[in-house]
């Protein structure tokens, strides 16, 4: 039954079937968009170095051009004049899906920088309404336990799909246009499912449709700067280290993701919990001091030589610290006007990639000459985040966004 053009509003919702209620979109989503872009990311280090002989520096301009959507992420804010960030969560969706899908056809530089613009601009736009939708519909007493559910269904998702590339990437001899074919096809069709099958939402408060930029934000603002830059180091180094330095295949790198993933869905909940219990200071601290630690080591794995099992654990290590940053979207809801959600999720998301932008191909120059100076400089970016997150105060909300607050007077725009 196609219920689509249907609106309802959030507080009339629990009359609605339990699959039909926002929530439920929230979980299908959150299962739909890592299947193509986990898997994209799966295969992306093995596929460039074997069709297109990439280097350090190419992949550092493919991660460039992957960022660019992300700071053009406030043009969100002019599409939901006349689009619903709901639709436009579902489109963009579907376009992830679609470029996921024929990546395999383009395999050179220039086609591989084409495609992954196309695929990029769906996975940035998606995540930015996505975002916006999450702290809209989550209540603020649930939101970190239900943010965690949603990061553990994603790493479910995405295991199911590692868990089959690794199982039956040598046995069937699979491609990666065979794989990229299936996974960028079952998202486009889980986001039919999510356009057709769901209703409209209303959103609680009615979302500002333009800019939004106040100084009462700033602390928020510096901290998605600081998170932009230091993802950038392990998405996109981390990673090819396994594939350059050690030699790992594709059902090798794949298996270290589906370690990642059992951690994950392990420590999500836990971790959602956690958020809700120590608040987001101490949780983002305590982040900030384990990624200090491990960006150091794997300094030290160029530096001392060490081997590819201190690897694997720092990789797994890395991927369960960078989950506490869910701890920064419950601040922001926590400290936020609720009309500005939506145009401040653009925003971030916007300063979130500026430094993405050009760290990608900057940081793969000197990759060729210094890899350990990378992974310092990622430590180094750690620390400074790790002294904005201690100005967090331990009960943030409007007009107490941060413990400088007595000393500095704070705006409202």
């Amino acid at each position: 039954m196609l219920i689509l053009n249907r609106i309802v509003l959030p507080n009339k919702s629990h009359k609605l079937s339990v699959w039909q209620r926002p929530i439920a979109l929230l979980f299908l989503m959150a299962v739909a968009m890592p299947i193509a872009y986990a898997t994209w990311l799966a295969l992306l280090n093995n596929f460039v170095i074997e069709a297109a002989n990439f280097d350090g520096a190419d992949i550092g301009w493919l991660h460039t051009v992957r960022e660019i959507p992300g700071f053009l992420a406030v043009g969100v804010i002019s599409i939901i004049i006349f689009i619903r960030e709901q639709v436009l969560a579902l489109i963009s969706l579907a376009l992830l899906g679609l470029a996921t899908a024929v990546t395999a056809w383009f395999p050179s530089m220039g086609g591989l920088l084409a495609i992954t613009m196309i695929s990029s601009i769906g996975f940035h736009y998606y995540e930015t309404v996505n975002q916006s939708l999450q702290l809209q519909w989550l209540e603020k007493d649930r939101a970190p336990q239900v943010l965690g559910w949603l990061l553990a269904v994603g790493s479910a998702a995405t295991l199911t799909a590692y868990g089959l590339i690794a199982l039956l990437w040598e046995p069937l001899n699979l491609t990666y246009n065979i794989v990229y074919l299936i996974a960028g096809g079952i998202t486009v069709t889980m986001a039919l499912i999510g356009f057709l099958m769901f209703r409209q939402f209303e959103t609680p408060t009615p979302q500002i449709k333009k800019m939004v930029f106040r100084r009462r934000y700033w602390l928020y603002y510096a901290l998605q700067f600081m998170s932009g830059a230091r993802r950038q180091i392990f998405i996109v180094f981390a990673g090819f280290m396994m594939v350059e330095k050690f030699g790992f295949e594709v059902h090798e790198v794949t298996t270290l993701y589906i370690i990642n993933l059992v951690f994950s869905m392990i420590m999500a909940p836990i971790i959602g919990r956690a958020v809700s219990y120590f608040g987001e200071r101490n949780a983002l601290g305590f982040e900030y001091i384990g990624l200090t630690l491990v960006f150091l080591s794997y300094g030290g794995i160029y530096y001392f030589g060490w081997g590819v099992l201190i690897a694997a654990i720092l990789y797994v290590l890395d991927n369960i610290f960078f989950a506490l940053a869910l701890a920064l979207k419950t601040y922001f809801q926590k400290i936020a006007d609720p009309a500005d959600i939506a145009p401040t999720a653009a925003v971030a998301f916007t300063i979130n990639h500026i430094a993405a932008v050009f760290l990608p191909a900057v940081l793969g120059y000197f990759w060729l000459v210094s890899p350990t100076a990378v992974f310092i400089l990622a430590a180094s970016m750690a620390i400074v985040s790790l002294a904005l997150a201690l100005l967090i105060p331990r009960y943030p909300k409007p007009g107490n966004e941060t413990i400088l607050i007595r000393f500095i007077p704070s705006a409202a725009v």
